[in-house]
């Protein structure tokens, strides 16, 4: 049995193949304007990956920003659904889901069998998300890789006041001008996320084991932050970023399990 996921974000998009439940292939690209043509080429790069053909693939399910709009899936599920399988079915264990995502944030309660039973989401301003880590980035004349690494070099940081991106990004401009040091700037920056998701995480119910999806988990800095937040230790899996696309081709493994019934 083959089945694909393919999780459509505002910033990347994100194509997972399992053959009988084990991947077989993925990809990650940029999903730029046009959100149909990337679950395309995503699915034509996962698919050369994999050495398979479309007509392989027995059911495809899509899923985030963009999930409606492609024509590449047999069936779109929300994200909260495909993180928390997706996340399950790496360890079992985990019964929360902190996912941060390029214009998006969420906190996912996950039941026994991996199902998402309660969530808070932040999809309304672009504090506390990837995309607010690229604003400070440009600010700062760094890439955004560079901001976890540099927020390790001090155990110290600077209260960043404003709860508005763009606001922020003013302070952090200013605080630029005053000389203050980058590190305590980026630990601030962090530090600020990190209390914006521990809110969320309290609102829905503190849970652990607790797991960080999405590729700002990959952000050491981030990850630290957050912890700090929430008093206690997130599990990263190996590939965060295609958690959403691998949960999303497990319940396409279900659809067709079910049809087979």
């Amino acid at each position: 049995m083959i089945t694909a996921g393919i999780d459509i974000g505002s910033v990347s998009t994100e194509m997972v193949i399992l053959k009988d439940g084990e991947r077989a292939g993925s990809v990650v690209i940029d999903t730029g304007s046009n959100s149909k043509n990337a679950a395309e080429r995503a699915c034509a790069q996962a698919l050369e990956e994999a050495g398979l053909r479309r007509e392989d693939i027995h059911f495809i399910v899509t899923t985030g920003y963009g999930r409606k709009s492609s024509e590449v899936g047999d069936m779109s599920v929300t994200e909260l659904s495909c993180h928390a399988r997706g996340a399950w079915q790496i360890d079992s264990r985990v019964r929360m889901v902190i996912d941060i995502g390029g214009q998006d944030s969420k906190v996912i309660r996950v039941g026994e069998s991996g199902k998402s039973v309660d969530f808070v989401m932040n999809d309304k301003c672009a504090a506390g998300t990837g995309r607010f880590l690229e604003i400070i980035a440009k600010a700062l004349e760094l890439q955004v890789s560079d901001l976890g690494e540099l927020a390790l070099q001090t155990n110290e940081s600077i209260t960043i006041s404003s709860m508005c991106a763009v606001f922020a990004e003013s302070e952090v401009v200013s605080l630029i001008a005053e000389g203050h040091p980058k590190e305590l700037i980026i630990a601030g920056v962090l530090d600020s996320i990190a209390n914006r998701v521990g809110g969320m995480a309290h609102r829905v119910g503190l849970a652990e084991p607790a797991m960080i999806t999405g590729g700002v988990a990959k952000n050491i800095g981030m990850k630290r932050a957050i912890e700090r937040s929430l008093g206690l230790e997130l599990i990263v899996p190996d590939e965060p970023q295609i958690v959403g696309a691998y949960g999303a081709g497990l319940i396409a493994m279900d659809e067709v399990v079910r049809a087979k019934k």
